[in-house]
Protein backbone atom coordinates (compact mmCIF):
# COMPACT_ATOMS: atom_id res chain seq x y z
CA UNK A 1 0.00 0.00 0.00
CA UNK A 2 1.91 3.50 -0.93
CA UNK A 3 2.63 6.16 1.60
CA UNK A 4 0.29 9.19 1.63
CA UNK A 5 3.58 10.97 0.79
CA UNK A 6 3.21 9.07 -2.59
CA UNK A 7 0.17 11.01 -3.68
CA UNK A 8 1.70 15.00 -2.55
CA UNK A 9 2.67 16.40 -5.55
CA UNK A 10 5.53 18.41 -3.00
CA UNK A 11 9.22 16.82 -2.28
CA UNK A 12 9.88 19.01 1.39
CA UNK A 13 9.16 22.42 2.43
CA UNK A 14 11.87 24.28 3.31
CA UNK A 15 13.28 27.98 3.88
CA UNK A 16 9.47 28.86 3.08
CA UNK A 17 9.30 27.19 -0.11
CA UNK A 18 7.05 24.32 -1.41
CA UNK A 19 9.82 22.11 -3.57
CA UNK A 20 7.82 20.12 -5.94
CA UNK A 21 8.47 16.16 -7.23
CA UNK A 22 9.24 17.97 -10.73
CA UNK A 23 11.97 20.04 -8.80
CA UNK A 24 9.74 23.55 -9.51
CA UNK A 25 9.68 25.81 -6.55
CA UNK A 26 6.64 27.76 -5.18
CA UNK A 27 6.38 30.34 -2.44
CA UNK A 28 3.19 31.41 -1.10
CA UNK A 29 1.90 35.21 -0.47
CA UNK A 30 -0.57 35.54 1.75
CA UNK A 31 -2.86 38.38 0.40
CA UNK A 32 -5.15 41.20 2.03
CA UNK A 33 -8.37 42.30 0.96
CA UNK A 34 -9.79 45.34 0.72
CA UNK A 35 -13.84 46.16 0.50
CA UNK A 36 -14.02 47.49 -2.97
CA UNK A 37 -17.82 48.37 -3.01
CA UNK A 38 -16.94 50.86 -0.14
CA UNK A 39 -14.34 52.57 -2.66
CA UNK A 40 -15.89 55.36 -4.70
CA UNK A 41 -15.82 54.99 -8.66
CA UNK A 42 -12.80 56.89 -8.84
CA UNK A 43 -10.98 54.69 -6.28
CA UNK A 44 -12.49 51.97 -7.92
CA UNK A 45 -11.00 52.67 -11.50
CA UNK A 46 -7.85 53.28 -10.14
CA UNK A 47 -7.60 50.06 -8.29
CA UNK A 48 -8.33 48.07 -11.65
CA UNK A 49 -6.06 49.95 -13.93
CA UNK A 50 -3.50 49.35 -11.64
CA UNK A 51 -3.93 45.61 -10.80
CA UNK A 52 -4.64 45.23 -14.91
CA UNK A 53 -1.08 46.95 -15.11
CA UNK A 54 0.61 44.89 -12.74
CA UNK A 55 -0.62 41.51 -14.69
CA UNK A 56 0.57 43.04 -17.55
CA UNK A 57 4.00 43.32 -16.25
CA UNK A 58 4.11 39.97 -15.17
CA UNK A 59 6.45 37.87 -17.41
CA UNK A 60 5.89 34.62 -15.47
CA UNK A 61 3.05 32.64 -14.73
CA UNK A 62 1.06 33.13 -11.01
CA UNK A 63 -2.02 31.22 -9.10
CA UNK A 64 -4.18 33.55 -7.40
CA UNK A 65 -6.06 31.53 -4.99
CA UNK A 66 -9.18 32.36 -2.74
CA UNK A 67 -9.77 29.73 0.24
CA UNK A 68 -12.81 29.59 2.25
CA UNK A 69 -12.80 27.65 5.55
CA UNK A 70 -15.02 27.07 8.51
CA UNK A 71 -14.40 28.74 11.81
CA UNK A 72 -14.80 26.94 14.59
CA UNK A 73 -15.32 29.66 17.12
CA UNK A 74 -16.53 27.90 20.31
CA UNK A 75 -12.94 28.70 22.18
CA UNK A 76 -13.60 32.17 21.84
CA UNK A 77 -17.17 32.11 23.34
CA UNK A 78 -15.91 30.32 25.91
CA UNK A 79 -13.16 32.81 26.78
CA UNK A 80 -15.70 35.49 26.76
CA UNK A 81 -17.83 33.36 29.27
CA UNK A 82 -14.85 33.52 31.16
CA UNK A 83 -14.00 37.06 31.18
CA UNK A 84 -17.55 37.40 31.97
CA UNK A 85 -17.55 35.50 34.72
CA UNK A 86 -14.41 36.85 35.86
CA UNK A 87 -16.00 40.74 35.80
CA UNK A 88 -16.63 42.78 38.78
CA UNK A 89 -18.63 45.67 36.94
CA UNK A 90 -22.03 44.45 36.63
CA UNK A 91 -22.39 46.76 33.57
CA UNK A 92 -19.78 45.71 31.41
CA UNK A 93 -20.79 41.74 32.71
CA UNK A 94 -23.83 42.97 31.65
CA UNK A 95 -22.55 43.97 27.77
CA UNK A 96 -20.19 41.18 27.44
CA UNK A 97 -23.52 38.81 28.14
CA UNK A 98 -25.16 40.63 25.88
CA UNK A 99 -22.77 40.51 23.47
CA UNK A 100 -22.04 36.31 23.32
CA UNK A 101 -25.62 36.18 22.69
CA UNK A 102 -25.42 37.99 19.73
CA UNK A 103 -22.17 35.87 18.50
CA UNK A 104 -24.40 32.43 19.53
CA UNK A 105 -27.51 34.44 17.63
CA UNK A 106 -25.31 34.81 14.33
CA UNK A 107 -23.61 31.22 14.57
CA UNK A 108 -27.19 30.21 14.59
CA UNK A 109 -28.16 31.72 11.20
CA UNK A 110 -25.27 30.17 9.51
CA UNK A 111 -21.89 28.98 9.67
CA UNK A 112 -18.95 31.50 10.07
CA UNK A 113 -16.62 31.34 7.34
CA UNK A 114 -13.14 32.93 7.25
CA UNK A 115 -11.62 34.04 3.23
CA UNK A 116 -8.34 33.62 2.52
CA UNK A 117 -6.06 34.96 -0.30
CA UNK A 118 -2.91 34.02 -1.41
CA UNK A 119 -0.99 34.21 -4.66
CA UNK A 120 1.43 31.02 -5.69
CA UNK A 121 4.53 32.20 -6.88
CA UNK A 122 6.36 29.98 -9.33
CA UNK A 123 10.20 29.29 -10.37
CA UNK A 124 11.22 26.41 -12.40
CA UNK A 125 15.25 25.75 -11.68
CA UNK A 126 15.34 24.98 -15.76
CA UNK A 127 15.19 28.46 -16.10
CA UNK A 128 18.48 28.67 -14.46
CA UNK A 129 19.54 26.24 -17.02
CA UNK A 130 18.27 28.02 -20.07
CA UNK A 131 19.97 31.02 -18.80
CA UNK A 132 23.15 29.48 -18.25
CA UNK A 133 23.03 27.81 -21.80
CA UNK A 134 20.88 31.24 -23.29
CA UNK A 135 23.82 30.93 -26.23
CA UNK A 136 23.65 27.10 -26.71
CA UNK A 137 20.11 26.91 -27.10
CA UNK A 138 20.93 23.60 -25.50
CA UNK A 139 18.37 22.54 -22.15
CA UNK A 140 20.01 19.74 -20.42
CA UNK A 141 18.25 17.18 -19.13
CA UNK A 142 17.19 18.21 -15.77
CA UNK A 143 17.65 15.24 -13.08
CA UNK A 144 18.30 16.78 -9.75
CA UNK A 145 18.68 19.62 -6.86
CA UNK A 146 22.02 20.97 -5.96
CA UNK A 147 22.76 22.99 -3.05
CA UNK A 148 24.17 25.17 -5.11
CA UNK A 149 21.32 25.47 -7.47
CA UNK A 150 18.92 25.68 -5.10
CA UNK A 151 20.48 28.57 -3.56
CA UNK A 152 20.27 30.12 -7.19
CA UNK A 153 16.84 29.39 -7.47
CA UNK A 154 15.91 30.70 -4.08
CA UNK A 155 17.70 34.30 -5.09
CA UNK A 156 15.42 34.74 -8.21
CA UNK A 157 12.40 33.22 -6.99
CA UNK A 158 12.26 35.82 -4.21
CA UNK A 159 12.81 38.65 -6.56
CA UNK A 160 9.64 37.85 -8.21
CA UNK A 161 7.76 37.06 -4.61
CA UNK A 162 9.54 41.08 -4.38
CA UNK A 163 7.81 42.26 -7.59
CA UNK A 164 4.87 40.69 -6.66
CA UNK A 165 4.78 42.06 -3.75
CA UNK A 166 5.79 45.46 -4.81
CA UNK A 167 2.56 45.32 -7.55
CA UNK A 168 0.18 44.00 -4.90
CA UNK A 169 1.06 47.46 -2.69
CA UNK A 170 0.40 49.62 -5.20
CA UNK A 171 -3.25 48.10 -5.41
CA UNK A 172 -3.38 48.90 -1.69
CA UNK A 173 -3.23 45.37 -0.52
CA UNK A 174 -0.42 43.93 2.04
CA UNK A 175 1.55 40.29 0.92
CA UNK A 176 3.60 38.15 3.28
CA UNK A 177 5.58 34.92 2.55
CA UNK A 178 4.00 31.71 4.41
CA UNK A 179 6.71 30.27 6.77
CA UNK A 180 7.04 26.28 6.77
CA UNK A 181 4.64 25.62 9.56
CA UNK A 182 2.03 27.99 7.85
CA UNK A 183 2.47 26.00 4.65
CA UNK A 184 2.22 23.15 6.04
CA UNK A 185 -1.45 24.32 8.03
CA UNK A 186 -2.00 25.93 4.15
CA UNK A 187 -1.46 22.14 2.47
CA UNK A 188 -3.41 20.59 5.44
Amino acid sequence: MPATQDFLEFEQIRDGIIILKNKGLRVILMVSSLNFDLKSDEEQNAILYQFQSFLNSLDFSCQILAQSRKINIVGYLDGLKEIEEKETNELLQIQIQEYRRFIQQIISTGVIMQKSFYIIVPFSPMEIQMTKNQGKKILKSFSGLTEEMFQRAKTQLFQRVEFVSLGLRACGLQSVPLNNNEIIEFLW
